[in-house]
This record gives structure tokens, sequence and C-alpha cells, in this order.
């Protein structure tokens, strides 16, 4: 009986979720129906637009060419007027002289005769009728202002809606999201030389798919786009998932916008845990204080400002599972029962995390004041005792930063040190990849990689850190994991080797923004 109801509500949660799907799809299916609509109506409206202006160019241009014909006429006709006038005159002049010299042939005395005709001769030889030319000035053709739109024509008849950019498709595996960024990479499917820029989208949403419709949230936009790749920085991973989508524009239209890609958001984020640290310690969720007194380090300072160089964001935590797929209910993490051990004494000035580290990838980073003299930033099993200090057993792995008297830097497991001949950089980051065994330390500013461990980790993991005469800065900066379809991208190069420990790694992928 019990194994059936359970077996029946397996059934029931399934068909729940099954018609969740359904009802999330009919809502998609109704959204898209509007949104053909709204579209089709939005390019009818553009194509109208289109004509009215191919119309009133065209009216324009027989307006223009209309003019040019009558300008030609008409100057034609003026010269023609011209001509004619010219002609006229002549034609009255050589009629006058023509009477002239048919009444001087009716002159008898021969000396009047002769001077009447050397008169009409010189008159003869001035006259316009024999200096002006019979043939018409102007052409009386206009085949020079003749059109043949054949070929407009046949290209009006060509007409056809934009060749419109293919979708381009995402590069999930050279995505990545990190230190609160969004790296998102794609290609065009096929080579496209007339695409002009990308437009980049993408929202927040707590679903692993597709967002419900009543639920989603409005794209964001970054157009413009030149390169095929774009960094999305400064982001607050709020939600558990990122969907990005993008579209290839050319001159005139922007393509189909590619299928949307989900990133996992989900931070990894832990505070001190000042139930145990050392009564020397004022802890704070993101501070803890080296207090010579001793006695207050349990109270929270309420409205406490950043002290010295300022509170800044410093340790920071990368989560990257190891597991081939998302997991829903874990990240590789769990808190731990504060109160639950006994507190850090005599010269263990020790706080440790409150959350575990069980599996998977995981990054963070500290910021000492200037005043610091003594720091130690690392991991540790739960079992440090209390008089125990990081470095110092078996079960903890640290770097040691010591600025008193003279400064020294070094490494330390297992109550061995190895000093590390480098410059104490002011940001240290913290790479644990607790499946890999890897434990690396590196320079935050130049990537530099510092000292890297390579164990076994066989218990879960604490994040540790001793303070003496100074102070260190917490801050909770959200990183996350990339994933699609099961596949993990994860960006390395090729680190320095450091130390009989050290290994092959790039911490570009962890840089941190402070």
């Amino acid at each position: 009986m019990d194994e059936q109801r359970e077996t029946l509500q397996r059934i029931v949660s399934t068909l729940a979720n099954k018609n969740d799907e359904i009802h999330n799809f009919i809502d998609m299916l109704n959204q898209t129906i509007r949104n053909v609509q709204v579209n089709s109506s939005k390019v009818i409206r553009e194509l109208d637009e289109e004509f009215d202006a191919l119309y009133s160019v065209l009216d324009e241009m027989k307006g223009t060419m209309a003019n040019t014909i009558q300008q030609e006429r008409a100057h034609k006709i003026q010269a023609l007027h011209n001509q004619l006038s010219q002609c006229g005159s002549a034609l009255e002049s050589s009629e006058e002289l023509l009477e002239l010299a048919a009444r001087t042939l009716n002159i008898m005395d021969p000396t009047e005769f002769s001077k009447a005709a050397r008169q009409i001769k010189d008159r003869v030889t001035m006259a316009s009728a024999f200096r002006i030319s019979l043939k018409p000035s102007i052409s009386d053709s206009m085949t020079h202002l003749m059109v043949d739109f054949s070929l407009e024509r046949h290209a009006l008849q060509a007409l056809r809606f934009l060749p419109v950019p293919k979708a381009p498709e995402i590069d999930t595996a050279a995505c990545l999201v990190a230190d609160n960024c969004i790296t998102v990479s794609w290609r065009m499917p096929e080579e496209d030389s007339r695409v002009d820029h990308f437009v980049l989208e993408y929202r927040k949403t707590n679903f692993d798919g597709f967002a419900r419709v009543k639920d989603e949230q409005p794209w964001e936009v970054i157009d413009y786009i030149k390169d095929t790749e774009y960094t999305l920085s400064g982001l607050k991973f709020d939600k558990k998932y990122m969907n990005v989508r993008v579209q290839a524009c050319n001159k005139a239209v922007a393509g189909e916008y590619s299928d949307p890609v989900t990133l996992e958001t989900k931070a990894f984020l832990f505070n001190l845990d000042n139930t145990s640290s050392h009564l020397n310690l004022k802890v704070e969720d993101t501070y803890v204080e080296w207090e010579p007194t001793g006695g207050k380090g349990q109270e929270k300072v309420k409205g406490k400002e950043n002290k010295g160089s300022g509170q800044y964001p410093v340790l920071k935590s990368n989560k990257r599972s190891g597991a081939p797929s998302p997991k829903r209910t874990s990240i590789g993490t769990s808190p731990t029962a504060k109160g639950s051990r006994d507190r850090f004494t005599g010269e263990s000035y020790t706080v440790l995390g409150d959350t575990t580290i069980e599996s998977g990838q995981h990054y963070w980073e500290v910021r000492a004041q200037k005043d610091c003299k003594s720091y130690s930033v690392g991991v540790t099993y739960k079992n440090l005792g209390k008089f125990d200090q990081l470095g110092r057993t078996n079960s903890s792995w640290c770097i040691h930063i010591n600025n008193w008297l003279q400064s020294t830097f070094s490494a330390k497991h297992n109550n061995k040190s190895k000093t590390l001949d480098i410059p104490i950089p002011d940001r240290i980051g913290v790479y644990c990849n607790f499946d890999g065994g890897q434990l690396m330390f590196y320079n935050a500013n130049s990537k530099e990689l510092l000292y890297a461990f390579r164990t076994k980790f066989t218990q879960p993991l604490l994040p540790g850190f001793m303070i003496w005469c100074g102070g260190l800065s917490v801050a909770k900066l959200q990183c996350s994991q990339v994933w699609d379809q099961g596949r993990k991208s994860f960006r390395s190069n090729t680190g320095k080797k450091r130390g009989s420990y050290c290994c092959k790694v790039s911490f570009s992928s962890f840089s941190a923004q402070i």
C-alpha cells in the first residue's frame, strides 16, 4: 500500500510538472500568435511606406525630367524665333533694295544712272540678306531627351523581400560565466559579408529552459556589436540563470535570433563563522580584525564602515561543478552548524568560513589592510584543533604573509614551509578544485600563479583565515557555472611552474573585478 502510494505520488508529481510545461507552452504559442499579428501589421505598414516613398521618388523624377524637356523646348523655340526675326529684317531690307534697283533702271541720264547704280551696288554688298544663314540654327529633334525605363521596369518587377541574415549560432564551448561577468561567443552558420553588426540580448530567469510567459523578464539589449564575442560585465547574479540570444543585422534588416542559450548563474556564497573564531578577532559577516584586548570579538558593530584602505570586496567565490550536468539540488557546498566546534584560542588567531566545500571548483580573494603584520589564507578540514594554526597540520594548507620586521612569503602544509621568492601581492586569489585535488594561489591583479598544492581531499573543506595585528575584509562575489546540454566550458592556458606541487593552469577565467 505504501509503495503504491509513493508510486502514485511520483506519477502525480510527474503529471503536474507535465501539465505546467504544457500550460507554459500554450501561453508561449498564444504569445507567438500575438507577435505574428503585430509583426505582420508592422511589416505591411513598412511596405506601404516603402512603396509610398518609391512613388514619391518616381513623381519627383518625372517632374524633374518633364521640366528639363520644357526648358529645352523653350530654348529651341526662342532660338528659332530669333532667327526668324533676323530673316524678316533681312527680307524687308532686300525688298526695299529691290524696289530701288527697279526704279534706277528707268533713269535715262547716264551720270545720274551711274551714280545710283554704284549706290545700289554698295548697299547690296552690305545687305544682311547676303550675310544671314538660311539654315535653322536649332534642330527640331528632341530624341536626346527620350527615356527607356525597360531596365528599371525589370528591376521593379524583380523586387523581392530583403535577404535576411541567418541566425547566428552561439558557441557554448567558448562561453564563460565568471567574476560577475558573462562572455558570449557566437558564429555565423555560413560566411555573410553583408552582416554589418550584431545585437545581443540577455535576461535573468529562475528557469533552466524557456521562461514562463507570465514570469518573463524584458530582454536587455546590447546593440551595434562588431565582433562575434561580447562580455557583459558588472552583473548581479540574483537569479539562477541567464538567457542569452544574438541576431545578425545587415545595413537594412535584422535577421532571426539565435536559439537562446541558458547559462547558470547560481552563486556560492559564504560568511565568516564568528561562533568559533578566536576571542581576539572581531568578526562580522564581511570583516575580521585582530584586537589585542580580546573578548569583544564577537560583537557585531552596527553601521561599521570600511577601515584603513577600505573594506574591499575581498573574499570572492566562484563555483563550477565537476558533474557532467548541472544539479538542481546542490552546488557542492553545505552550511556548517554554528557553535558546533570549540572556539580557537592560544596563538591560533583563526576564523573559518561557515560553508563547507564538498565538490566542484571554487574561488575567492583576500585583501589585507596595509598595516596588517601577519596573516594566512587557505583551507582546512573541519577537524582543525582549537590550538592549531593553518599550515601546521596535515589537514590544512595555506600561504602565509609576515610583515613583522621584514616581509616573508611562504606556502605551508603539515608544518612544512616553502619560501616564495616573489613579491607579495596586495590581492591574493585562492582557487580550490575539490574533485581535482588542487589548491592554487595566485596574484589576483596579474593572474600570475604563486603556488599550488596537489593532493586528494578526503573530507569537506572550509576556507580558513588567520590574522594578527591587522584586518581582512571579506565580501561575497557571485560567480557561477557555464553549462549547456550537460557540457561545461572551462577556459585554461598554461601557467608558470613554481615548486614541486605546481601544475599548469590559467586563472584568467577567475579574474576578479574589484
